[in-house]
């Protein structure tokens, strides 16, 4: 198949390199030009994952990108900058959507915002430094659109990357940008030394708090215990790749908001989402005591304060 991958951040470069492995046709859209440029004379990208070999892939300046010559788009883009992207790249073909967020200014979810196309998202724990080093790993897709998430799987699943599907679009979606949240608090439960009990507990009542926000929003309950929930949740809090975890890290140690972003040097998408949950929970009532409470940090709180009004919180039923 043809594949055109736009962004060519480590995500897009991760994802392109496996669809390379498949034997399919890809081509990776860059926002730079000498970015683009420097992959076709190199095979390698520059900006990110410098040690992936990506012979045999194609290399283009978005502006530049022919969308009528593949039959896949995929979006690799960070939240705040997909719906304008998406607006450019008319037509209908299909699209699968790497991002794991919300748009920080209309709330949308990444499949609202990619225009009347069929449409697929992909979710999971997927570390783009693990993938490209060709450690295993698992991923869902989902979407209403049956055809569409049954092609994919058959173009992407390979015996070291293991695709499931799902029809729970909107869980897998919610899923996606709320554990990124939940994240910059576990980060900041290891900035604060304060244990693996307490990081255990953070993520236990995290996943609770994404299950309620995903129940309200008519989500299945099942996708939490998957790929998409759980599975996410558990490495994107863990990793020493996530980048969110290390921007709550980074902030507990003393690092102000913009010195985290700075010293990461890429988009920590959960700093966007989190106001972001934050109204959506408030328009349908429903509590988010963890986003409340990294919504209060990236305010400019005190993190040890909230962290002791999180533990102050009246005892209640699980």
């Amino acid at each position: 198949m043809r594949f055109l991958v736009i962004g060519g951040g480590s995500w897009g470069t991760a994802f392109a390199a496996l669809l390379v492995e498949q034997n399919h046709d890809v081509t990776l859209a860059c926002r730079d030009a000498d970015q683009a440029a420097e992959i076709r004379e190199t095979a390698r990208n520059p900006r990110y994952l410098n040690d992936a070999d990506l012979t045999g892939l194609a290399a283009v300046e978005m502006a530049t990108m022919d969308v009528e010559e593949t039959d896949i788009l995929v979006f690799a883009l960070p939240s705040g900058a997909l719906a304008d992207v998406a607006a450019e790249v008319k037509g209908n073909t299909p699209a699968l959507i790497l991002t794991k967020g919300l748009d920080p200014i209309t709330g949308g979810r990444p499949s609202e915002l990619v225009g009347d196309r069929p449409v697929a998202v992909l979710g999971g724990p997927n570390h783009a430094e693990e993938l490209v080093a060709g450690l295993p790993a698992a991923a869902v897709v989902a979407s209403t659109d049956t055809e569409l998430a049954e092609r994919l799987q058959d173009a992407i699943h390979s015996t070291r990357f293991r695709i499931y599907l799902n029809d729970d679009l909107v869980g897998v979606e919610l899923c996606s940008a709320a554990k990124n949240v939940i994240a910059l608090a576990a980060g900041a439960v290891d900035g604060l030394e304060l244990g693996d009990n307490a990081k255990a507990a953070l993520m236990s009542r995290g996943l609770a708090e994404m299950a309620r926000l995903a129940a309200a929003c008519g989500a299945r309950g099942e996708t939490f215990s998957g790929l998409a929930g759980m599975g996410d949740l558990v490495g994107t809090c863990s990793s020493r790749h996530s980048r969110n975890r290390r921007a709550g890290e980074l902030v507990a140690q003393g690092a102000t908001i913009a010195e985290a972003q700075e010293r990461i040097g890429m988009v920590v998408e959960g700093m966007s989402t989190a106001p972001v949950l934050r109204r959506l929970g408030q328009e349908l009532d429903i509590e988010l005591p963890i986003t409340e409470a990294v919504c209060a940090v990236l305010s400019g709180g005190r993190i040890e304060e909230l962290v002791s009004s999180l533990l102050a919180r009246r005892p209640t039923r699980e």
